[in-house]
């Protein structure tokens, strides 16, 4: 998410960056770090992953090379990443060919999008969608082509019957119309940040019906995928419906999985023919990944099932925590199935307090309450979709939340 740039803005910044100059997560967590607000904006933990993989990573430093790592990734985790891959999907994946190991998430987004596309193409992604997903199209000399979700409450004339309940949904209609013959790709980031929203089956195969049809390329985003609490609603992957597997550029990160955002590795798995795309790409933008991190990042893998029952417990748990406080006083929130975030209506806070729209919230909140939230209206292409929601992290330890929910209740209850 970004703010817009101002009269004052660097004249020397290329004219593509200015709309996107300063990041919004940046400024608030300056803002929260001023007034000793608690930290419910950016969504990284309070607290660090599990001890055995730092100390895999301290081992991999002192006994293992500390020189640029191949540009692909270290063989040892493109085969963990492949295996892992293959026993999700069910989908034979090349350790060789078909995995790029990359500096998170937020790189292999930039390296998908600028190896498939050329200046011209227009991509379709969901708003409200995370900031990067967007500017990575425009950097790419691309037409970002937004699709709106919407929430829980909105229906169509004749309601999607493709989403879960008590989802965000999206209308057929509008991502049928939204493909022309520029349409070159679709970005998918399933579990959904900041809503939540884990897209169902029909959601997907009507996806992969129309990529299919118009041949187009999709990049999905899954960093979530681990982090989900609704049995009901799994995580699918879209590579794995018919026709997918050749068209479909699948991402992730170990940063989620294992609350080790800090360590930036993240991958881009394909069919060979897109992996050459990507990997064209990452070899200009970081060409390799921090050795001694991905050795350890090998050893997360093998060990994933004993790190994430305690971790999606304490998510669901603040979750419900923090869901039912917003609830308490008179927000809106949509409790989600999955990842990081709960979206909240705020417009009956905003007319209690008098304030205009979700940035005035947030800053109020900040100074007057002493919690940071981040405002919805950057996440949409049209900031007035947005301008009534305000989004709120529960990734972060259990009395970090309590704490929040206390502020919150003492000058709002």
């Amino acid at each position: 998410m970004t703010i817009p740039a101002t009269p004052l803005a660097n004249p020397h910044l290329s004219v593509r960056l200015r709309p996107y100059s300063t990041n919004i997560f940046t400024t608030i967590t300056a803002l929260a770090n001023q007034h000793q607000a608690i930290n419910l904006s950016q969504g990284f933990p309070d607290f660090d992953g599990p001890d055995f993989i730092k100390h895999a990573a301290a081992d991999a430093l002192l006994t293992k090379s500390n020189q640029y790592a191949p540009m692909p990734g270290i063989m040892e985790l493109r085969r963990a990443l492949a295996q892992r891959f293959t026993n999700d999907s069910g989908l034979a994946c090349s350790p060789d060919t078909d995995v790029t190991v990359t500096c998170g998430c937020t790189e292999a987004l930039p390296a998908a999008v600028f190896g498939i596309t050329n200046p011209g193409d227009e991509v379709l992604l969901f708003q409200p969608f995370f900031d990067i997903h967007r500017t990575s199209i425009i950097l790419a000399g691309c037409t970002p082509v937004p699709i709106t979700l919407h929430t829980p409450t909105e229906a169509l004339d004749e309601p999607s019957a493709l989403a879960g309940p008590n989802q965000f949904w999206f209308d057929p209609a509008a991502l049928k119309a939204a493909i022309t013959p520029r349409t070159r790709a679709i970005v998918i980031n399933t579990p959904h940040n900041p809503t939540g929203k884990v897209f169902t089956r029909a959601e997907l195969a009507l996806i992969a019906e129309l990529c299919v049809k118009h041949n187009l390329v999709a990049i999905c985003d899954d960093v979530y995928e681990r982090l989900l609490f609704d049995p009901a609603l799994p995580h699918i992957h879209l590579a794995t419906m018919p026709g997918m597997a050749e068209r479909t550029i699948t991402l992730s990160s170990l940063g989620k999985t294992f609350s080790l955002t800090g360590w930036k590795i993240g991958w881009a798995i394909a069919c060979p023919a897109l992996s050459a795309c990507v990997r064209a790409a990452h070899q200009f933008l970081t060409f390799s990944i921090a050795t001694p991190l991905q050795h350890a990042a090998a050893v997360a893998i093998a060990r994933e099932a004993e790190c994430l029952p305690p971790l999606v417990s304490l998510l669901k748990a603040n979750c419900e925590l923090l869901g039912q406080t917003l609830d308490n006083l008179g927000m809106k929130p949509y409790l989600p199935p999955s990842g990081y975030f709960i979206m909240a209506d705020v417009r009956a806070l905003c007319t209690k307090l008098n304030l205009a729209n979700d940035v005035a919230l947030v800053h109020w909140l900040i100074e007057h309450a002493g919690v940071a939230t981040i405002p919805c209206s950057g996440f949409y292409a049209d900031p007035a979709l947005g301008k009534h929601m305000v989004r709120f992290a529960f990734c972060k330890k259990r009395e970090t939340v309590i704490e929040g929910a206390r502020r919150l209740t003492a000058k709002l209850g």
